[in-house]
């Protein structure tokens, strides 16, 4: 009798866990496991921000790797991050599957040789609707998303944003605010600006920090938290979309 080999996935986690979460979710694991995680799999955590990285040896037993988003800048040059974008550029060369959220999106950019910096527009937080390009050859691993909508809303917040991507990859996704919302490379890259995993409870609570923290300005946070009532993200469809390219189906 046969065995089925049991799926096994990593988070690259490369943000603190706020106290909120903490205390709502148990954890940013749980809210990505929740999100893009299945009965049956095994999913194993790895704090980058505290140095935390899975053994060279180790790679190869993972069926693939999520980056979630931080509150660094993908293109700085703290220690943690270079060896980020080291152990990405190993994953890319075994064409492992990467998904890039947000921070995740433009270290991965990065690191594969494209350039990521301040957004020209500055700070984008609240619903934005990504336009999604299907006919693009690298779409082709989302077989079956046919009934994907054209266009998705999707919570942001970012400050930074890719502005080139790296060399032979396809952006197929972009909004009025952002050009690269979303890129591929061959079948086992992807990288979203939005965060697909995220509830509008948790962007709430994000913007009582930055507001606390004199990141943005009360009037921004306000029109932020206002905008937020009036529409809800596609999180359902978001989902179906990483856990299609994570596991291709």
């Amino acid at each position: 009798m046969k065995v089925e080999k049991q799926a096994r996935y990593a988070l690259l986690l490369a943000a603190r866990d706020s106290e909120y979460v903490k205390n709502v979710y148990g954890g940013y694991f749980n809210v990505f496991v929740a999100a893009f995680g299945a009965e049956g799999e095994r999913w194993d955590l790895y704090r980058v921000v505290e140095g935390e990285f899975p053994e060279m040896s180790e790679l190869e037993n993972y069926d693939g790797f999520v980056i979630s988003g931080s509150p660094y800048d993908a293109y700085g040059n703290d220690h943690w991050i270079i060896k980020l974008c080291f152990l990405l550029q190993s994953l890319d060369a075994m064409e492992k599957k990467i998904l890039g959220i947000c921070f995740g999106h433009q270290v991965l950019c990065r690191a594969l040789g494209g350039k990521v910096g301040k957004a020209y527009t500055g700070w984008d937080i609240g619903l934005r609707k990504v336009k999604i390009v299907k006919d693009l050859s690298p779409f082709s691993f989302f077989d079956g998303l046919d009934e994907i909508p054209p266009a998705l809303s999707i919570i942001e917040c970012h400050q930074d944003e890719v502005l080139e991507v790296p060399l032979g990859a396809e952006v197929i996704g972009y909004s009025n605010k952002t050009g690269v919302e979303m890129f591929t490379i061959g079948g086992h890259i992807l990288g979203i600006q939005g965060h697909p995993e995220y509830s509008k409870d948790i962007l709430y609570n994000l913007i009582d920090r930055l507001l606390n923290n004199n990141c943005i300005e009360k009037g921004f946070a306000e029109n932020a938290r206002s905008a937020l009532q009036l529409a809800e993200p596609d999180r359902k469809n978001w989902e179906k979309i990483c856990k299609i390219f994570l596991k291709g189906r």
